[in-house]
């Protein structure tokens, strides 16, 4: 055999040079960054010669230029950057969940554009608690002995569960088998309480859970009794599960702590409105529960983070953990909470957060503006090329998202569009999302659907310049 002729006929050694593909790419697409390029053009090759030593045929020329391209293209993008929300899901997790408000916006701003007092008392210039202004004004406004905030909820579950139940005994927590619930990214909320260093007692079964079930799983090495929201999935039908109330009279009377893992709480009582009583922090509280945790970024309306309100000895043993360390707050999510906190206790939250406005936004508000955006979207349609899409104001219902208010849903209005024949709904919808501004709406029965209850303030035109493109 020729073990040279085999060499030469290996399809690798058509492929050309990363400088010379990086140099073509760099000469075609100059708006493009040099290390993107670069890495562009490496990652194209690997594919085609990862290719060609399968045995298979290496892609042609055009082929790895064009994903060098995509590739460069990928790196050098902005992430996260701006979408329009038409899904009418105002906390929707893979959307970022709660916009932050402008004033939020501009704390962060001048907490990290220079040095700040973060850590100091300048009254006397010794070192300060970073988060002692913020458990005061959450403390203020939910009647709480005490408060700490951790960057996220799962972040101040596993803190609690570390300080109340943890440590070289691995105490044991009764939890009902029925909140026991998995959330986005396939994390399992036992699987995160488990790395506290805790064993978790699973007690009644899927659907009931009766007093008695943890009252006779209490024993020797039991430290805490948890309650766990079911934040994402609601159950119906023959089903039971313990209140709160309850469970704080099982922990008070045989001499044990109690917690519960809201997941989603606000600070204001939307009850008259319609909204479940459950939510509200405050209330929980007056159970007499030793503490509860929720997210900052779901009905509060502010940043990521996890808050944690109870009883002065718990909350404290809590900041002392050297966990509370390493699950602290940065110096931006700091100040976006103050801000938010601040609008909340001057009463200006309803005006002023954007995910509060929206929930609260009346439907006929709502309908004026789907007519507005229909009229908008219609004059497009109309000079499109054929087929035109037909485009109507429908009422509808939406869920709240992320995590928030199971099976509640608010009245909303909505901008139907159903392309014309031969075209499909989920092609307008491909399109949207590779508009300048990507668009994101839903999609039901052939339809696109534009949800005034998730569009804010100039997301509008955002909307009719991405239709409009979509249909040349």
């Amino acid at each position: 055999m020729d073990s040279n002729r085999d060499v030469n006929r290996d399809p690798r050694r058509a492929l050309p040079a990363v400088d010379r593909l990086a140099g073509e790419l760099a000469a075609d697409r100059p708006e493009l960054p040099a290390w993107a390029v670069t890495e562009g053009a490496r990652r194209a090759l690997a594919v085609a010669r990862e290719a060609a030593a399968g045995g298979g045929e290496a892609p042609s020329r055009r082929e790895i230029a064009a994903r060098a391209g995509a590739e460069a293209s990928r790196l050098a993008a902005v992430h996260p950057r701006r979408v329009v929300n038409a899904t009418g899901v105002i906390l929707h997790t893979n959307l970022g969940r709660a916009p932050l408000a402008p004033g939020a916006l501009a704390a962060v701003a001048a907490a990290s554009a220079g040095y700040s007092d973060l850590e100091l008392e300048l009254e006397d210039g010794r070192r300060g608690n970073r988060l002692g202004r913020l458990a005061d004004k959450l403390c203020l406004l939910s009647g709480a002995e005490a408060a700490t905030v951790c960057n996220n909820n799962a972040a101040a579950v596993l803190l609690a569960l570390s300080t109340l139940a943890g440590g070289p005994r691995r105490r044991q927590v009764v939890v009902s088998r029925g909140e026991l619930v998995e959330i986005g990214g396939s994390f399992r909320v036992p699987d995160i309480m488990e790395r506290a260093g805790v064993e978790l007692v699973e007690v009644g079964t899927t659907n009931r859970t009766h007093p008695r079930d943890y009252e006779n799983a209490i024993g020797p090495d039991t430290a805490l009794l948890l309650k766990v929201h079911r934040s994402n999935f609601e159950q119906r039908g023959f089903v039971k599960d313990v209140s709160l109330q309850t469970l704080v009279e099982i922990g008070r009377a045989r001499g044990l702590p109690v917690m519960e893992d809201l997941g989603s709480g606000t600070l204001l009582d939307l009850s008259a409105r319609g909204f479940p009583a459950d939510s509200h922090a405050p209330s929980r509280l007056r159970t007499g529960v030793d503490l509860i945790c929720f997210s900052g970024d779901k009905l509060l309306g502010g940043p990521q983070a996890g808050i944690a309100l109870g009883r002065a000895g718990v909350i404290d043993a809590m900041r002392a953990n050297p966990l509370a360390r390493a699950l602290r707050l940065d110096k931006m999510t700091l100040a976006a909470l103050g801000w938010t906190l601040d609008a909340l206790l001057d009463g200006r939250a309803e005006r002023e957060i954007p995910v509060l406005r929206q929930l609260l936004e009346e439907p006929a508000s709502l309908e004026r503006r789907a007519r507005s955006l229909a009229e908008r979207l219609a004059a497009i349609a109309e000079v499109a090329p054929s087929p035109a899409p037909a485009v109507a104001v429908e009422a509808d219902r939406a869920p709240v998202g992320g995590g928030s208010l199971p099976g509640f849903e608010l009245d909303t209005w909505i901008v139907a569009v159903r392309p014309g024949a031969g075209a499909g709904a989920a092609d307008l919808a491909a399109k949207l999302r590779r508009a300048s501004v990507p668009v994101l709406a839903r999609i039901r029965d052939d339809a696109l659907l534009f949800d005034l209850r998730s569009l804010g303030e100039g997301d509008a035109d955002a909307v009719e310049a991405a239709f409009a493109d979509a249909l040349r």
